[in-house]
């Protein structure tokens, strides 16, 4: 007897009319979830906009929910797309807004109002003017923390840390969707090189500035320039750019803890290794993996970075590394400055992390079509005695520390740095032992 064939029936998919070809829209999964992913996918397709299932160069509108612009971006660029700086990255509200006029709204700073004081903040620590500049970093904590986008000056009422300059900020944004002060500065050819070649490891602030004065305007000029001393730093800088300069995913921070750990305790056993920095925070992406490493017993820390920097090296993974050994001495403690660097023994290195060893769905490409990436890796030495201030002081953020710092200062009249508590008053330090607390007499 002849099989009876079953029956196929085929369901093909909605077809809309595509009014708005030129605009082509990405929504973000991640905090979105798929199931609202699919039904706002559906919303605006039936209402003639372009949605693309797959992130590509024919995209020009990127949506999310409740993601952070910096994180995006930094995801955005592991991407490769063609022209990343032509992507617009917005808010939900921008799609919303679209939705309910049918048509696909105009682009203002008020879809993306964080970025307009993190751009602001960035342009004075540049020309080095630190007033404006924590200005306007505090504005940025601010607005990122509020539950609910910014529609009118009465929105900003009770708000803490908005002065005048912010306000005048955001007015000039809501009455006329863009902040001329954003774009004068995003126009402005210093701080446009000063952008550029800060991204290049070991190249701060002064040497920015020494290449911008001597009319650079690329890292192409900069590296022709048979003139220029490169550091041992800068060198290396230049040498993995196409590497370092790409986010670090969470994925790959995983896979570079485990080899860092490995190695520590194949030398110690029973020390302490502890992820630091953005990772800790619970961020999906950074520009490098902190780590404090710590043992229980002082004696057992003697040597310990300069014997995992050597197990490294024999691994053939260790690409590049700057060691900075130890300035501790108690008589100069504690700093009175608020960003004053630690005086733990550190090290800046960069890590060379095979793809296999990076557990995750839909991996990234490598640059070049490698198949390891080189990851900048900070590793810093603290006694166990300081560890529970150092690991306060490296996890951040940067705006959080700084403020944590000055509350200490002005409200308890104590100082606070990497190294411990000091009360000012009665003239009593405060440690850690393992984690813990303790309040010793001095």
């Amino acid at each position: 007897m002849k099989k009876r064939q079953k029956l196929k029936v085929s369901c093909p998919l909605p077809k809309y009319e595509m009014k708005f070809r030129e605009k082509g829209i990405f929504l973000i999964e991640r905090k979105m979830g798929s199931s609202r992913r699919q039904f706002l996918t559906n919303l605006a397709r039936k209402k003639g906009f372009r949605v693309e299932d797959m992130i590509s160069d024919a995209v020009t509108h990127i949506v999310a929910e409740e993601n952070s612009p910096d994180e995006l971006w930094k995801w955005l660029h592991n991407k490769n797309l063609g022209d990343l700086p032509g992507v617009e990255v917005l808010d939900i509200t921008w799609f919303t807004e679209s939705m309910e006029a049918g048509k696909p709204v105009t682009v203002e700073d008020r879809h993306r109002i964080g970025d307009a004081f993190e751009i602001l903040s960035q342009n004075y620590e540049f020309i080095e003017s630190e007033g404006p500049c924590l200005a306007f970093m505090r504005a940025t904590s601010v607005l990122k923390s509020l539950p609910h986008a910014i529609h009118s000056l009465q929105d900003l009422e009770g708000l803490p840390c908005l002065g005048d300059q912010t306000k005048a900020v955001i007015e000039d944004i809501l009455e006329c969707g863009h902040s001329s002060k954003v774009q004068h500065v995003l126009s402005d050819d210093r701080y446009k090189a000063f952008k550029l070649f800060t991204s290049v490891f070991g190249v701060g602030l002064k040497t920015a500035e020494k290449w911008y004065r001597r009319g650079f305007r690329s890292l192409e000029e900069v590296k022709a320039d048979s003139s220029i001393h490169f550091t041992k730093m800068q060198k290396a800088g230049f040498l993995y750019y196409d590497d370092i300069s790409r986010a670090v995913s969470r994925d790959e921070a995983s896979a570079i803890g485990q080899i860092v750990e490995d190695t520590v305790h194949l030398l110690v056993p029973d020390a302490l290794v502890v992820v630091t920095g953005g990772f800790r925070r619970g961020k999906e992406f950074g520009h490098d993996v902190d780590f404090l490493i710590t043992t229980p017993e002082t004696e057992k820390g003697e040597g310990i970075l300069h014997n995992v920097i050597n197990e490294l090296k024999h691994q053939g993974i260790l690409l590049y590394y700057d060691i900075v050994d130890a300035t501790f001495d108690k008589t100069k403690l504690p700093s009175k400055r608020f960003e004053a660097m630690d005086h733990f023994e550190k090290c800046f290195a960069i890590i060379k992390l095979n793809k296999k060893l990076v557990k995750c769905d839909g991996q990234e490409e490598f640059a070049g079509g490698k198949d390891w990436k080189a990851i900048r890796v900070d590793l810093v030495v603290p006694p166990v005695d300081n560890f529970a201030f150092a690991l306060l002081g490296w996890s951040g953020s940067r705006q959080f520390e700084r403020d944590l710092r000055r509350y200490a200062h002005y409200e308890k009249k104590m100082i606070l740095d990497n190294h411990g508590l000091y009360d000012k008053t009665k003239v009593v330090e405060t440690k850690s032992f393992q984690g813990k607390i303790l309040i010793l007499i001095v």
